[in-house]
């Protein structure tokens, strides 16, 4: 039985050739994850772990922004001396590190990161811990001075004697680089200004005497966690002390959410390719068991027992996965290598030759290849299991063209009336959690329900599509309409490969547009300014620019807003972390929000705040409610409920409880802010175009900003949400991609099936091109099947899941019936191109051989 099972793999080689190739794709993308960020994890612990100080003491980080803030914590600088005395310090330094700056050449142009990375300014001073080394010039001496690193500098086409502008949160001063400096570990795509101690402290914090950290180096013998607990003890509370260890670990927990990102958009390529290429392989299976009755008859007939049978065919999918895996690894590898390439060029400097391969790495490919290949082989292989040798030997087709589908209907139905329980569920739901929780059941019941009952809608949907065929084509078009009636099973399992993520696609698109559409529909509602300034990458910028628009000809009432991270224990006894608007004086003017108690007036009061009413009401708070607010820096207020509103959030700005205040309490509590938005009105009588185009004049010294308008603001969004439908359609033609694999097998396996059919055809007149038509009309109303199946499904999704956006106040609904058009189209492409193979191929064989075929 073994050597009938590896010359019977050999044999079918080719035919198994397409199965593997889903395979490889599967392993390819999650092998590939876990090389790249296990290699981007191991450089960036070597860079921590070596420039980290043996101790840092750092301002209290009770809060953590998630999104960007203007306020920098920082430290008495004079703590230096203290620090230094203590026992078992060999040395200490202040360090000044912001990122709250921007940094332009003397072209006007921003030399920051164009990628996310940060712009970091800090203070010069060298040790054996330092990331990077002079190589150009000499260190700055004083105000007016800076180096620059050596990538930022190469990208930038900036020399030693350029003049620099840096925008700090204190003012905007002048630089001329007097040197260049090289990393000597690995770059992280971050561009570094350095300046000297003092300059630092007063240019980027306002003061000489603050710091944001001191950098502690132990004493020969003295371990980090000693140096800690007698540095603790020197200084008192209020201070974050954290080892070298500990440092590393915190700052390779910020790098992992960057991490995860990648590693999880792979592994949901990876998921694709791996539920498209199960039925993909099934089919495969199916239909080769199918061609081979009469070879597993005549295995019976000589006493291979139905156990033999069945191994005989699992060991052939585990040689399938075996090959798939191990070129799936060696693939994912080749992907791991492009990644690497690829962050080069976004000016993270990994070098290849350092690439990690886990032991966990071939364990995941193997695990995965030989997994899916097991799986969707053993049904097949218990198939075999059943067929008795007089049976087989009777050349009867046993993929099942005549059986009952009434175990499918009862197993479809019950588990389609299921996740339509969960969906209407989600529909009713008024909570957002149980709500989503419900979509996620549904959607994976409906979808199982669909693969399931699938063969079911065969004859009636393609009945109906097909429905044409005979008055366009003839009897080639009949032909091709009974060929895929011809085997429910096999057509619906070809068609769910695409149906999968066409149903991806549609439910995203619907999801996407009623986003779109919701706000489009919450700007024209509450954005009432003329124009909006703001920075392109949303980082918050000094009170220069304030000034410089209040100052603008034209402008008659500018509103800053102002992000802050807070902390508020709510009635109930919760805490909510969680970041809040601060905006100034007549926010009516440029925002109108819907208030269920109180008004824009007691709302931003000093003293006050305003939350959600939904929110409140789910904590027990209300206006008058008292609440004790942690602002950064661990100062703690007790603010009033002012006002309650009927938004979620203000603006669309999607923080939990939809919490403002006033910039006057903000400015108590959290001072040295920076504004992130301000909004501009025109003056009466300035006409709008000539406003914009002042403002666009007086601010071409802050290239970092833009001014918009409503029209600006909402194509902003768009872009934001765009970002996640092109990942949604990458995934989809990733599935298309398979799916293809999946049709050009069918087709190829059912022309060997029917070699003998088609010399007859053929003998009787069907011409090669009309064959061709054939198999092609025959190719596209299964792709089409599995495009309306898939579209259908995914349209239902949809529509629940814009139930969910609108327990979060995005209440349109929206179909993007263009998107779905172009999908029905698209999938007859599909059909077309994924028949061109196997229709060539069966119009090239000759007909005597044909009907001789056995």
């Amino acid at each position: 039985m073994l050597k009938a099972t590896l010359r019977s793999f050999l044999a079918h080689k080719g035919r198994l050739a397409l199965s593997a190739l889903a395979v490889v794709l599967s392993v390819a993308f999650v092998s590939g994850s876990l090389i790249f960020s296990d290699t981007v994890t191991r450089t960036f612990d070597r860079l921590f772990a070596s420039t980290a100080a043996d101790v840092t003491v750092g301002p209290k980080q009770d809060l953590r922004s998630p999104v960007p803030g203007g306020a920098v914590q920082t430290v008495p600088a004079d703590l230096t001396d203290r620090v230094a005395k203590v026992p078992g310090v060999a040395s200490a330094h202040a360090d000044v590190s912001v990122q709250n700056i921007t940094v332009i050449d003397s072209r006007n142009k921003s030399v920051g990161p164009t990628t996310g990375a940060p712009t970091i300014a800090t203070s010069w001073y060298m040790t054996d811990r330092s990331p990077v080394e002079l190589t150009s010039g000499h260190a700055p001496r004083g105000a007016g001075e800076a180096l620059l690193d050596a990538d930022t500098a190469s990208k930038k086409h900036v020399r030693v004697g350029d003049a620099l502008t840096v925008q700090a949160q204190p003012g905007t001063f002048r630089v001329r680089v007097v040197g260049i400096a090289t990393f000597r570990t690995t770059n992280p795509g971050a561009a570094l200004v350095f300046l000297d101690g003092a300059t630092a402290g007063r240019q980027l914090l306002g003061s000489a005497n603050r710091a944001t950290a001191i950098s502690v180096d132990a004493a020969p013998g003295v371990t980090d966690p000693d140096l800690k607990s007698r540095v603790g003890a020197a200084i008192g509370g209020g201070y974050e002390l954290k080892t070298a260890a500990e440092q590393a670990k915190s700052a390779a927990a910020n790098l992992g959410g960057f991490l995860d990102v990648i590693k999880y958009v792979m592994l949901g390529f990876a998921g694709i390719a791996v539920l498209v290429g199960i039925f993909l392989i099934v089919n495969t299976f199916s239909m080769l068991i199918a061609q081979r009755t009469r070879e597993l008859g005549l295995l019976r007939a000589l006493g291979a027992d139905r156990r033999q049978v069945r191994r005989s065919v699992l060991l052939e999918a585990l040689l399938l996965g075996v090959v798939g895996s191990t070129l799936g690894l060696a693939a994912g590898i080749g992907l791991a290598y492009g990644l690497i390439r690829l962050m080069s060029l976004f000016g993270m400097n990994l070098k290849a030759a350092e690439m990690v391969i886990g032991w966990s790495t071939p364990v995941a490919a193997y695990v995965v290849g030989v997994g899916v290949t097991f799986v969707a082989a053993y049904l097949p292989a218990r198939r075999a299991a059943t067929v008795s040798p007089m049976a087989a030997l009777s050349d009867a087709e046993i993929a099942g063209v005549d059986k009952p589908l009434t175990g499918r209907a009862v197993a479809g139905a019950v588990i389609g009336v299921a996740g339509a329980a969960a969906l209407a569920g989600c529909v009713a739901s008024t909570k957002t959690a149980p709500a989503a929780s419900l979509l996620a059941l549904g959607v994976i019941l409906t979808l199982i329900a669909v693969v399931i009952a699938g063969p079911l809608l065969v004859r009636p949907v393609i009945r109906v599509l097909g429905g044409a065929f005979p008055a366009l084509f003839g009897s080639v078009g009949r032909m091709s309409q009974r060929n895929a009636l011809r085997n429910p099973r096999r057509t619906g399992a070809t068609a769910a490969a695409l149906m999968v993520g066409l149903a991806l696609v549609g439910g995203m698109s619907v999801a996407s547009a009623s986003m779109s559409a919701s706000f489009d529909r919450q700007i024209d509602r509450t954005l009432g300014a003329d124009f909006i300034v703001q920075s392109t990458n949303f980082t918050p910028f000094s009170d220069e620019v304030r000034r410089t628009v209040l100052g603008t000809e034209g402008v008659g009432l500018v509103v800053p807003q102002r992000i802050t991270p807070l902390a508020v224990r709510m009635p109930d006894g919760r805490r909510v972390q969680t970041a809040a608007a601060a905006y100034g004086p007549r926010l009516d003017d440029v925002v109108h929000l819907t208030y269920a108690r109180g008004g824009t007036g007691s709302a931003l009061a000093d003293g006050r705040l305003a939350m959600d009413a939904g929110f409140a009401r789910d904590h027990g708070a209300r206006v008058g409610s008292v609440l004790p607010v942690e602002f950064p820096g661990g100062r703690v207020a007790r603010l009033t409920v002012g006002a309650l509103t009927n938004l979620e959030s203000p603006e669309g700005f999607g923080t939990q409880g939809g919490i403002f205040l006033g910039l006057g309490t903000v400015d108590e509590y959290v001072p040295g802010g920076q504004d992130s938005v301000l909004y501009v009105n025109a003056a009466p009588g300035t006409d709008a175009a000539a406003l914009r185009s002042s403002l666009e004049s007086d601010l071409k010294s802050y290239p970092q900003l833009q001014v918009r308008d409503q029209a600006d603001y909402k194509k902003l969004v768009h872009d934001q949400i765009s970002v996640l439908l092109f990942l949604v359609y990458a995934l989809l033609g990733l599935a298309i991609v398979i799916a293809v694999l999946g049709v050009v097998n069918t087709l190829a396996l059912s022309v060997v099936e029917r070699t003998r059919e088609i010399g007859l055809l053929r003998a009787i007149g069907l011409s090669r091109r009309q064959l061709r038509r054939m198999i092609r009309l025959e190719s596209v109303v299964i792709a089409v099947f599995g495009a309306v199946l898939g579209l259908a499904l995914g349209l239902v999704w949809g529509v629940c899941g814009q139930q969910v956006l609108a327990l979060r106040g995005l209440k349109e609904l929206q179909v993007p019936w263009g998107t779905i058009v172009a999908v029905v189209i698209g999938s007859a492409v599909v059909g077309v191109v994924a028949a061109l193979l196997p229709a060539l191929r069966a119009s090239r064989m000759n007909v005597l051989a044909a009907i001789a075929h056995e």
